[in-house]
């Protein structure tokens, strides 16, 4: 069985900012009034290989909830919907760690990890489900350090990332041989590895990022292949939608 997670518990900052509280949306459900122009419904469609796909949420959780009963049973009928009550008070990995629990239950293959706030393109998006080894994305976007995850292979040949949770300036403290952008989507196939890089993960750091999970996994699992975002695109601002949008009115 194959598995996908999708986090949009965020409270979306950025993304409502200078917004009347009465106004705020939650983001991956953004324009409510065009269901199916949401960041979710997309990143759902492109999810459709997986038997089974966990959506994490926790800001406006009741109106996630909402949306995804009215979806078409074509997705509804596979959303297991996972609520992360700690989404104000602990960091990223926390919602995955919930979304692994969730589908680690059953007897997966394979599991899919994309942040919901994403939108790939297609042909890159079908290169990393149809990959036969475990897959760390990256993008053809210039890494600025207030914004970028970076992804660089250090001078042993392991694949190690470098963030700034503050937004401030990136310091990477070894030799590196490659530097690049995170595409922040990932398949992991070694289920027992990823089990234990999640066991791990709230043994010793529940209150990290997501990076620390696929840091423990790729510890245990090294073997992994690089597939490239060719269209990569971070919604962080009511803009960002709005290119996004029009991206899809023209790939129809």
């Amino acid at each position: 069985m194959k598995a996908a997670i999708i986090t949009v518990a965020g409270i979306s900052s950025r993304f409502n900012e200078g917004i009347p509280e009465q106004n705020k949306e939650l983001k991956a459900i953004y324009p409510k009034e065009d269901r199916e122009a949401t960041l979710l419904h997309h990143l759902l469609e492109k999810c459709s290989f997986a038997d089974r796909i966990a959506v994490v949420g926790g800001y406006r959780f009741d109106e996630l909830k909402a949306y995804c009963e009215e979806l078409e049973p074509e997705y509804r009928n596979k959303i297991t919907l996972v609520e992360n009550t700690h989404y104000s008070d602990l960091a990223s990995g926390y919602s995955l760690y919930l979304g692994l629990a969730e589908v680690l239950r059953e007897d997966v293959s394979e599991v899919l990890f994309i942040e919901g706030d994403l939108d790939v393109d297609d042909a890159s998006f079908h290169a990393v489900v149809n990959a036969e080894k475990s897959v760390l994305t990256y993008t053809f976007e210039p890494i600025y350090a207030n914004k970028a995850v970076v992804l660089y292979q250090n001078a042993d040949g392991e694949y190690r990332y470098a963030f700034n949770s503050s937004h401030g300036l990136l310091s990477i403290d070894e030799p590196f041989s490659c530097i690049l952008n995170s595409g922040q989507t990932w398949k992991f196939t070694d289920v027992d590895a990823l089990r234990k890089a999640n066991e791990r993960f709230f043994a010793e750091d529940k209150g990290g990022t997501n990076l620390i999970i696929v840091r423990n996994y790729l510890e245990l699992a090294p073997d992994v292949e690089l597939v490239g975002l060719h269209r990569w695109t971070n919604c962080n601002t009511r803009e960002d939608y709005r290119k996004i949008r029009k991206y899809w009115e023209d790939e129809k």
